[in-house]
């Protein structure tokens, strides 16, 4: 579903249209850089506890490639990022859905499975999620009300 969701903003963000196919796989691709990103930084974080530096820089290095070139480029094809306010609203959606539905329901689903840590987790990420969605909302209101020293 959040997949959806960036396809959904990709579509109406983008000056030019892209075929929805294209769009697609944009966002998928986006998905892997980010995953890889954030993944490579967790593998270095361990490198350089295990006493691996040259590992760690080489990690850090690959990481820095997937998200400040990779996804960059991909994202400014997909004319991810719009005007500010765009950019609020969609940000106020995703975190809407990850905190109203994917959190509360992954959250449900692991207290069933027994997996209570994993329950506990998602439930402490959701309550994350209306935090970040609550201060993105205060800030588009402070945006539209053209606050002096605002945004």
């Amino acid at each position: 579903a959040i997949a959806f969701f960036l396809i959904g903003h990709i579509a109406a963000q983008q000056e030019k249209k892209l075929h929805e196919k294209t769009a697609q796989n944009l966002s998928t691709a986006m998905h892997g850089e980010a995953f890889a990103y954030a993944k490579y930084l967790l593998f270095a974080e361990k490198a350089r506890r295990d006493g691996n530096p040259e590992l760690a820089d080489l990690l850090e290095k690959t990481a820095k490639t997937e998200r400040f070139e990779h996804f960059a480029e991909e994202a400014k094809l997909a004319g991810l990022v719009g005007s500010d306010a765009a950019n609020l609203k969609d940000a106020i959606q995703g975190e809407s859905y990850e905190s109203s539905t994917m959190y509360r329901e992954f959250a449900q689903q692991a207290q069933q499975a027994g997996d209570h840590e994993a329950a506990q987790r998602f439930e402490e990420i959701r309550q994350d999620e209306m935090k970040h969605r609550d201060a993105f909302t205060a800030a588009l209101n402070k945006l539209e009300k053209g606050h002096p020293g605002g945004y």
